[in-house]
């Protein structure tokens, strides 16, 4: 059976197309690996990049598509509605056929300690790559951004990066790269402008709100739509699937008396997370069957 590894690297550049094809084209030439897909979001200003191979492939691509972020990507000049500390932002390698957690951990800690060197980028290892008990969790690296990392940085400690200097790069901040199991990233538009509602709603559902379990959520505004948004993170969808987490946006906009306007997948999920029988429930404006994972891995003759 052949190794099939994963990594979704979320890049802090969503409105350049010219950028973003140099950045797939770096991927796309490194032989045995595949791009599965790109989501791009100009509000967000990220793109989130599939990409799926053998182990040293994907760490070869990976490790390409960070050196040339450098070159594409300033963070100091640069403004989205999403969370962010480094041009290439989150780097997360998940198991696939055939690899274990284990060697996703170990593919972490290589490509960590290369951006480290030959990059001179901070690199912050998190969820199971993390050495630390506990283990770092991304949005506690993120807290404040940019700003908010660098202050923390300079009082060394358990904020000294695991690999690379002990200051943030000038263009490119610092790099998060982690090792974990399927995250499905969704997002539920609301029919407001009102930021305080969307982000009331986030703060009631997440796991941290005591909301739904395996839930990380948040509420950002939409500039180019005029509407807000809900944008989750299901860390276990066995836990918490896309139509628990619809409903319970679906009670809250009741309670404050808005509308849904629509919900997005963003980039791709295995086939167990989108059961057929719910896609229609969720009022998904581009569904498109491409989005579940097997899917496309068959479309690309790796499965």
């Amino acid at each position: 059976m052949t190794q099939l590894v994963e990594c979704v690297p979320n890049i802090s550049e969503g409105r350049d197309p010219r950028s973003l094809d140099a950045l797939a084209e770096v991927v796309q030439g490194v032989e045995g690996v595949v791009l599965l897909d790109q989501h791009r979001d100009p509000d967000h200003h990220r793109t989130v990049f599939t990409i799926v191979g053998g182990a040293d492939a994907v760490l070869c691509a990976v490790y390409e598509l960070v050196r040339v972020a450098v070159q594409c990507i300033d963070l100091s000049i640069h403004h989205g509605v999403h969370p962010r500390v480094g041009a290439v932002d989150v780097v997360p390698f998940i198991p696939l056929q055939g690899a274990t957690m284990a060697e996703c951990m170990n593919l972490a800690r290589s490509l960590g300690a290369n951006v480290g060197t030959e990059l001179a980028i901070p690199v912050f290892l998190y969820d199971q790559a993390s050495a630390l008990t506990p283990p770092r969790q991304l949005e506690c690296i993120r807290r404040g951004g940019w700003g908010g990392l660098s202050q923390r940085m300079a009082t060394g400690g358990e904020w000294c990066p695991d690999f690379g200097p002990q200051q943030l790069h000038a263009t490119a901040g610092a790099v998060c790269v982690g090792a974990r199991d399927f995250l499905i990233a969704y997002n539920v538009l609301l029919h407001t402008k009102d930021l305080a509602i969307a982000q009331a709603i986030a703060k009631s559902i997440r796991t941290s709100g005591g909301g739904l379990p395996a839930v990380k959520a948040m509420g950002v505004p939409l500039p180019s739509r005029g509407l807000v948004q809900v944008s989750m993170n299901l860390t276990n969808y066995r836990e918490t699937s896309l139509s628990d987490a619809y409903r319970a946006v679906q009670e809250e906009t009741e309670r404050y008396g808005v509308k849904i306007e629509e919900s997005e997948l963003v980039g791709l999920a295995p086939q167990a997370a989108i059961p057929l029988e719910c896609i229609k429930n969720l009022k998904f404006k581009r569904w498109n069957p491409d989005q579940i994972l097997e899917t496309r891995l068959v479309q690309a003759g790796l499965m």
